[in-house]
């Protein structure tokens, strides 16, 4: 996936909130009114103070602003738990909304981007990166809008009262806040790193889990262990490293920020002295400052969320914002189920190597056609181009006239079935991965394609029959039971063009007799193309096709490939040798 920052990110995040930004808006609200109702306090002790020094003794005088004081402190809590409320309530939404989005993406977008994506950092965006916005939507949008209102307002009464101690209240801001700038000139490519850590951790163990049964029948434990230990030791030193970088210029900042009275009482205390500062307007200055910097101060927690923003909403852009399957929704009328490549050259994106050259092919409604070759030709490319897995480079695939482009992306799924070697099995029962090949198929209708597909026996052998559990992808089933269902899927579908890309490769001998007579049934009438390495399975073809480095190298049946094409000559009497060596 090509890397992309998103330019605004607030824009981007306001965006994605959709139908909840009224929700942010009264949370703002309720947060500044919060904030406001907590700064009554400091205005009620001014008062009480400069009555003191008047030498006021009225009890009511003083139990009022008491009152006050106490309701401002009241309403403070109250418009905060209010506020929080609000915000979270809309934040869950929009994180549902936006994993929802993702998701769906990556449905729209080619298979190649799935592929060269590692899965560890799709897990990491989808899950943990959206997951770190609900700090900066929650808390961050409507506290730090508050927070930073309410010290302006206090401000301008300041410079209202004496513009002199107004701007005294503030040096101390700017000398701690310089210590933050320094801090800060590095933490957008700090941060940028440290997500890079946790995506290399990410994927390591990701593929320590996925290759553990490799792993451990190779006797690569230690090795593979190593490269994941590395990958967890790196990212926490990383972390480490990075805060005990911070922590100094942070440490200053949180002390010489408050540090209002350094400045206010001196420098009053000579404007007071020199006759230029009323006393009662020196108790105000000196008791609102020690209120001016506070919600600053809460406000500057954020600063991590406001310097990852750019990062975590840049990643989950990344996603939404790729290229993806542009696909109609209208059914066409696909009266003719015709193939035909046209010129179709193909490019992986990771690379932008280009695989096939020039492919021209057409293949016959209710005609089987194999497409054999040494391995990386372009076999399993061709299949899935036709499957609508991918766009084409160049050139053009159509069915029954109409280019794979024009047809919408579920109509295309329902004329196509697609069996690979790797087929996946969802962590459900037998019954409900069978049913995956046609949603709202009976119970009878699953056990049927079972039976053809020459499963039956075996899944009610199981624990639970058909309510068996496959554990995660198919984990507690062997490779040949796994395939095995899943051409029970594919015979449940009933499409009118079935793709078999090695479909039985995992199988033995015995196992495979039985699968050729079920996708013997499975294709019976219908458009066949088979991608198979052993080369017996196929000879009864309508045309076999030799792909070697992305190019047709010869087309034909058995008899003429035999006798006009030296590569399929080649396989054939490799085959013939290893099945006279079993």
């Amino acid at each position: 996936m090509q890397k992309k920052k998103s330019e605004n990110p607030m824009s981007r995040l306001m965006e994605l909130a959709g139908k909840q930004k009224k929700k942010y808006v009264s949370s703002i609200v309720l947060a500044i009114l919060g904030v406001g109702a907590g700064i009554v306090p400091y205005f009620a002790v001014a008062h009480m103070l400069v009555a003191l020094l008047d030498g006021s003794r009225e009890l009511a005088f003083y139990g009022e602003w008491c009152l006050i004081a106490a309701a401002g402190y009241l309403l403070k809590v109250l418009f905060s738990i209010w506020s929080t409320t609000v915000s979270h309530t809309a934040t869950f939404e929009v994180l549902k909304e936006i994993r929802k989005k993702l998701v769906s993406k990556l449905s729209r977008l080619p298979m190649g981007v799935i592929l060269d994506t590692p899965s560890g950092r799709l897990k990491n965006t989808i899950v943990d990166r959206v997951e770190g916005l609900e700090t900066t939507l929650a808390h961050m949008i409507p506290e730090i809008t508050a927070n930073m209102l309410i010290p302006v307002i206090l401000f301008i009464y300041l410079f209202v009262l004496d513009w002199r101690m107004a701007l005294i209240t503030l040096i101390t801001l700017p000398l701690g806040m310089l210590f933050v700038m320094i801090m800060f000139r590095t933490y957008p490519a700090k941060y940028e790193g440290s997500i890079q850590a946790s995506r290399q951790m990410n994927n390591a163990v990701v593929e320590y889990v996925g290759g553990i049964e490799v792993i451990k029948a190779f006797n690569q434990s230690a090795k593979s262990y190593k490269k994941y230990a590395d990958a967890v030791n790196y990212d926490a030193s990383y972390f480490y490293n990075w805060m005990k970088s911070c922590q100094l210029p942070m440490a200053a900042y949180t002390a010489i920020c408050p540090a209002t009275l350094l400045t206010v009482l001196p420098l009053g205390f000579l404007f007071y002295a020199g006759g230029s500062l009323a006393v009662t307007d020196f108790i105000t200055v000196i008791i609102i400052s020690l209120g001016i910097i506070g919600p600053i101060l809460a406000a500057s927690n954020y600063v991590d969320s406001v310097a990852a923003l750019g990062t975590v909403v840049g990643e989950i852009s990344e996603i939404l914002d790729a290229k993806e399957l542009i696909r109609p929704m209208e059914k066409v009328d696909l009266a003719d189920l015709t193939i035909r490549l046209n010129q179709v050259k193909f490019s992986y994106q990771l690379n932008n190597e280009e695989i096939l050259h020039g492919i021209n092919l057409e293949i016959k409604p209710g005609t089987v056609t194999a497409l054999v070759g040494p391995s990386g030709g372009g076999k399993s490319t061709i299949a899935k181009l036709i499957a609508g897995f991918w766009d084409v480079s160049e050139g053009d695939i159509t069915l029954g006239g109409f280019d794979l482009k024009n047809i919408p992306q579920r109509q295309l799924a329902e004329k196509i079935a697609y069996v690979s070697q790797d087929n996946y099995l969802f962590d459900d029962t037998v019954r409900e991965n069978i049913r995956m090949g046609r949603k709202g198929a009976t119970d009878a209708e699953v056990e049927l394609a079972a039976r053809d597909a020459g499963c039956d026996a075996f899944i009610r052998s199981l624990e639970n029959g058909y309510d068996t559990r496959v554990g995660s992808a198919g984990g507690h089933l062997s490779g040949g039971e796994r395939q095995r269902i899943a051409i029970a899927r594919a015979m449940l579908k009933d499409a009118p063009v079935v793709i078999l890309d090695e479909a039985t490769a995992y199988l033995d001998p015995e196992n495979e007799a039985v699968l050729q007579t079920a996708i013997a049934k499975l294709v019976a009438g219908k458009t066949l193309i088979v991608i198979a390495h052993r080369l017996s399975t196929i000879t009864n073809s309508d045309q076999i096709v030799v792909i070697k480095d992305g190019m047709i190298d010869a087309m034909g049946k058995q008899e003429e490939l035999l006798s006009g094409s030296s590569v399929y000559q080649e396989m054939w009497s490799a085959h013939i040798g290893a099945k006279d060596g079993e």
